[in-house]
């Protein structure tokens, strides 16, 4: 018996079709060129939500150094000091403490024993 796919078939490529809603060009309206758009965003979209991790911790030692610099220790310094004392503030809290409670990030730097470097760098 012969199958005919017109209603399944419909279905599918407008699922595809409303994927790729906003391509250009063909890609949004030509199933094929849809198809193949939308399985090679797929994969991008996959890799770049473990890329953004990576990106982010990035961005959390930039504005740790930056912030530990200006208080006279470098950045790995102060991770070793950290680490030395038992700390477990991960990277994105202390950046965080650094930009908006510079007050507490100091006294971090205080109980890291960082503080001291910086006043004998100023001595």
């Amino acid at each position: 018996m012969r199958v005919k796919r017109g209603i399944v078939r419909h279905r599918r490529h407008k699922k595809i079709r409303e994927l790729a809603k906003g391509y250009r060009g063909m890609r949004s309206t030509t199933f094929k060129k849809a198809n193949e758009a939308v399985l090679k965003s797929g994969r991008l979209a996959f890799k770049d939500r473990r890329r953004k991790k990576r990106v982010f911790r990035g961005l959390w030692i930039a504005r740790l150094n930056a912030a530990v610099r200006g208080r006279g220790v470098s950045y790995s310094r102060f991770i070793k000091a950290m680490s030395e004392k038992k700390i477990t503030l991960d990277r994105k809290t202390l950046s965080e403490l650094a930009i908006h409670e510079p007050a507490v990030f100091d006294a971090i730097m205080k109980e890291v024993g960082c503080q001291m470097v910086q006043e004998e760098v100023e001595g």
